[in-house]
């Protein structure tokens, strides 16, 4: 990341007895930290910058972790004085983090430079999401009337003699079109993995 500022933790004291993965008991340190502690603050750095990696590392290339850790202890950083003490300390930064990720996903779409290869690594409803985005995006390179023809069939489950009522189209022109179109996307997709 050129010309961007990092944020690493230093210091700090013994290795915490806190698993990686456990953001719970962070709240009493970030509080301390918007106090000024600065100890506290590199505790929560610490177990942030930890987590973050084992977030990311299921969900982006490996060239990006450092990236995204980055910005997403960056954005903690100037985003700490809006933590609520109040409240629990992990779905505070596990938003920022997953922001963060989402706006990386989000550029690289944007880009056309969506990387394919590692999707079933996506948990949760981010893989729909991922999926979609993706679908859409494969969707866009090829023409219209093969597209509406997966849409109807593949997306919105209709059946072919249906498809063909609907689009005015005989079956068998509604057959060619999606086999058409799922070959251009396939053939799109092994360009995008080589």
């Amino acid at each position: 990341m050129t010309g961007t500022a990092h944020l690493r933790v230093v210091g700090g004291t013994q290795a915490s007895s806190r698993p990686a993965t456990d953001l719970s008991g962070l709240g009493p340190l970030m509080a301390k930290a918007q106090d000024g502690d600065q100890k506290a603050y590199n505790e929560v750095l610490k177990a942030c910058d930890a987590w973050l990696r084992i977030f990311l590392a299921r969900r982006v290339a490996p060239e990006s972790v450092e990236d995204i850790a980055q910005e997403a202890l960056m954005a903690l950083h100037r985003k700490r004085h809006t933590y609520d003490p109040e409240k629990p300390f992990a779905p505070w930064f596990v938003a920022i983090a997953r922001y963060k990720w989402l706006d990386r996903l989000r550029k690289h779409y944007r880009q056309d430079e969506v990387e394919l290869e590692d999707q079933a690594s996506v948990g949760g409803h981010e893989s729909a999401v991922v999926s979609k985005l993706v679908l859409e995006r494969l969707l866009s390179h090829i023409p219209e009337n093969q597209a509406e023809a997966i849409r109807l069939a593949k997306i919105e489950g209709y059946a072919l003699d249906e498809i063909a009522t609907m689009t005015g189209q005989s079956l068998s022109s509604v057959k060619v079109r999606i086999h058409r179109g799922m070959k251009r996307m396939m053939s799109k997709l092994e360009q995008a993995n080589a």
